[in-house]
């Protein structure tokens, strides 16, 4: 049966998020001791950064409103919502605390390293919870009208950095996948655009400090 709601951007934003947490993780293990370096300089950091506040600030500010509107009178799925909420609040938290700490040399690597775990397991358990619960509240109560409002939102929020932000979000993707994604967040004219210039400049990145790790490993 096919869903009501087109979902692929959403889930496609999950999915590159939920890679993005493997190279976080990895980068915790392989570079403990100069954790704060590798995240400061690191490009995939910035990227994950980004994509994760402006997903999360349309979800917040398009998406949850309308969900509540539409549960009225409904005060258990109410509650599923609202822990939902309370999950982007303390993410949030996470994310500041964690630039804090990569900001501040006085913020040892044993703390670093926890507050960098914590961000990892919260978002990964927050990103399937949402999946599960609240996802098919949306397919089942929001109206066409109510989920575009929501897209242009999202659209809105990736608008300042499109051109590194497609390529990441399309990374390791299947092609029906990039085709449905493309064709909703970029004009068909500018798909080349993508292809020739975008796609390469993001590919040319060490995106997590792996090619320079590999160089200094290499027997």
């Amino acid at each position: 049966m096919s869903e009501r709601l087109d979902m692929t951007v959403t889930y496609a934003v999950h999915n590159a998020l939920r890679r993005e947490l493997g190279h976080v993780a990895r980068a915790v293990a392989v570079h403990r001791a100069d954790l704060r370096r590798v995240l400061r300089v690191a490009p995939g950091w910035g990227m994950f950064h980004s994509a994760l506040h402006a997903h999360q600030a349309a979800e917040d500010e398009a998406l949850w409103p309308s969900l509540r509107r539409a549960l009225a009178g409904r005060p258990f799925d109410l509650t599923r919502l609202e822990a939902i909420e309370a999950e982007h609040a303390a993410l949030v938290f996470l994310i500041e605390a964690v630039d804090d700490g990569l900001a501040d040399v006085h913020i040892g690597p044993d703390l670093l390293e926890e507050l960098v775990d914590c961000l990892v397991t919260g978002l990964d358990k927050h990103l399937d919870h949402e999946e599960e619960t609240v996802l098919p509240l949306v397919q089942a109560v929001l109206s066409q009208q109510q989920w575009d409002h929501f897209g242009r939102a999202h659209a809105r929020k990736i608008e300042p950095c499109v051109a590194g932000f497609l390529p990441w979000l399309l990374d390791g993707a299947d092609e029906r996948t990039v085709a449905s994604v493309l064709d909703q967040l970029l004009p068909k004219h500018a798909h080349h655009v993508y292809v020739r210039r975008w796609r390469p400049q993001y590919e040319a990145l060490d995106l997590w400090g792996t090619r320079y790790s590999a160089a200094v490993t290499r027997p």
